[in-house]
């Protein structure tokens, strides 16, 4: 966001994630979003959490890899609603925060966003590779200064149940929701 700014565009943040379960975790993350867009004077608009569609569309696919077929249908949806909303609302480009996430393969993500505005005329997907040039490094320094939640799954159900499996099985305990935070507690 704040890169965005200093390069003069304007933006808005759309908060669209049916699939970060369980709620108060949706509630969590959406919050903090919203927090740091307050921050910058940036409109944040929350589109609604229609969880039973997501669990429709990933039908099937609930036992694919991270990164796998499961991914591609949940980043489908959720840049399918982000173009529409970007039509609906005027604007010629849309893009993503996914890609920063090192575990996320870029390619997949930018595919979902080209597919979903290939369906709009006048409508692109900016494929910005943000982990680039420090990017990274950047997030994690916004993340301890402003001690936002640290995220330790992608966020859908199936995610957290893998993760909770593998971590189990190096003896850690599950996720506990809520509890770490960047810059607090030596994170």
């Amino acid at each position: 966001m704040q890169e965005m700014q200093r390069s003069g565009i304007e933006l808005t943040v759309l908060f669209y994630n049916p699939n970060i379960q369980p709620r108060g975790e949706y509630e969590l993350r959406k919050t903090e979003n919203k927090r740091f867009a307050d921050t910058l004077g940036i409109a944040f608009v929350d589109l609604d959490y229609d969880q039973d569609n997501w669990f429709q569309r990933v039908k099937g696919l609930e036992n694919e890899p991270e990164r796998g077929a499961r991914c591609t249908v949940c980043f489908d949806l959720r840049f399918e609603r982000s173009a529409l909303y970007a039509v609906e609302q005027g604007f010629s480009v849309f893009t993503s925060s996914l890609g920063i996430s090192r575990w996320k393969d870029m390619n997949q993500i930018n595919g979902c966003g080209e597919r979903a505005a290939a369906r709009f005329d006048g409508l692109s997907y900016w494929t910005f590779n943000w982990r680039k040039g420090g990017g990274s490094q950047r997030m994690i320094t916004i993340s301890k200064e402003n001690h936002f939640y640290q995220q330790e799954y992608c966020g859908c159900v199936y995610s957290l149940r893998d993760t909770n499996r593998a971590r189990l099985k190096r003896g850690q305990t599950k996720i506990q929701f809520g509890k770490r935070f960047y810059g607090v507690d030596g994170s």
